[in-house]
């Protein structure tokens, strides 16, 4: 019985296989039998020279190591067999594994999509997005700032101890967001050209060419009849105010070519439906009240836009546009807190002209004294993402003093 080895020479990890089986001699005809003491180790080779190879291991020789000298019969030993199984097992795994990740990556992939998408893209049809992004129908925060100065303005004139007039509070929430989105689709067609050269607003429906001018204008022509409606719902008075609004509202876009004070112009325009609720309630103006509930909106709404102003501060700078972020250069925080100083002190004249004696109207200026010293104080301007997020946050400023002038005027 004779004892074969199987040597691999390879320098890496060198292998030393014993075969599971013994192999008989077999020993051909006239062949002379080697001496017993004689130590003839012998190469297996296949006897065909053009057979393709079928060793796993094409670095490694298989030496027989027979003590006497017999070739035997070509072997495959099990543990390379298994190893060979084991092998090919990796290597379906492996593929398994690859395909998993990249399924898991898919899903991952589309989860984030999902996830980054708005209510526009989950359910309007495809020919509907551009235009419900134009009026940006997926930023509530805007209609929010829009309809604040209305709300403050109705809740106002309720009469004392009496809930504000909630039809004309919904038809102003109505309005506000008509009239807001009117007022980004004459921005976005004066602009256009400029938000095509800005990061941030270069993919607006507009500036990309998805929507063209004139459809553009053809949408602006449907909100502006949708403004029309709302405003044959109110007296005479406030259609007069309404027509001036529109003033307000298509010069606006210009003010950024010629001023550093786009902001204080865009307060003009913002404010003005405070005027126009209080009209609508009462039929007339009382500038007692009015004034410093119009200065104030002014005021807050220079706090905001500076802060919102941040964001585009570099961008504006190549293109040629003025704002009041680049007029106030390092002394920006010092004028945003004096805004909101002004704004503040307004609020409360026009509560106090109003004969607000409550404790809670003055209770909620105080809280909103603290969620603007908060927005002024921690606001990185030199983040994009942070301005975004304080610009954001006085949607809470609005309803704060909401909730204020309507406890004031509900207790006494």
């Amino acid at each position: 019985m004779a004892s074969f080895w199987l040597v691999s020479p390879s320098p890496a990890s060198p292998r030393f296989l014993k075969p599971s089986f013994s192999l008989s001699r077999t020993q051909s005809a006239g062949a002379s039998s080697p001496s017993s003491s004689s130590y003839n180790p012998v190469t297996i080779t296949s006897s065909i020279s053009n057979a393709p190879n079928t060793n796993p291991y094409p670095n490694a020789s298989l030496l027989l190591l027979d003590p006497f000298g017999q070739r035997g019969r070509r072997w495959s030993p099990s543990c390379v067999n298994f190893d060979l199984r084991r092998r090919a097992h990796v290597s379906r795994s492996s593929s398994s594994a690859s395909t998993g990740a990249e399924k898991d990556d898919d899903e991952a992939a589309a989860k984030v999509t999902v996830e980054g998408s708005t209510w526009i893209d989950l359910y309007l049809p495809r020919q509907a997005r551009p235009y419900a992004e134009l009026a940006r129908l997926d930023k509530a925060q805007g209609p929010w700032l829009f309809a604040s100065p209305c709300m403050w303005s109705i809740t106002l004139a309720a009469t004392p101890g009496h809930l504000p007039d909630i039809k004309m509070l919904t038809l102003f929430v109505f309005g506000a967001l008509v009239v807001r989105g009117a007022a980004i689709t004459i921005n976005d067609l004066l602009d256009r050209d400029i938000d095509a050269m800005v990061e941030r607003t270069k993919s607006r429906p507009l500036a990309s060419g998805v929507l063209t001018p004139f459809q553009g204008l053809c949408f602006l022509g449907f909100q502006l009849l949708l403004g029309l409606g709302f405003l044959l719902q109110l007296n005479n008075y406030s259609r007069v105010l309404g027509a001036a609004w529109l003033l307000l509202i298509f010069t606006y876009p210009l003010t950024k070519r010629v001023t550093y004070w786009p902001s204080a112009y865009l307060g003009l325009m913002m404010s003005w439906g405070g005027l126009l609720g209080w009209a609508a309630v009462k039929g007339t103006i009382d500038p007692a009240i009015m004034l410093p509930l119009y200065i104030s909106g002014v005021f807050w709404t220079l706090v905001y836009d500076t802060i919102y102003a941040h964001q585009d501060k570099e961008d504006d700078v190549k293109v040629g546009v003025k704002s009041t972020a680049l007029r106030f250069g390092d002394s920006n925080k010092k004028w945003i807190t004096g805004f909101g100083i002004m704004c503040i002190a307004s609020l409360a004249l026009a509560g106090y002209n109003a004969k607000i004696a409550g404790w809670a109207y003055y209770a909620s200026l105080g809280v909103a004294s603290g969620h603007l010293a908060w927005q002024i104080w921690t606001v990185d301007l030199s983040s994009p993402l942070d301005c975004n997020r304080k610009f954001v946050s006085n949607k809470w400023f609005g309803a704060i003093i909401f909730i204020g002038i309507l406890l004031g005027r509900l207790l006494p």
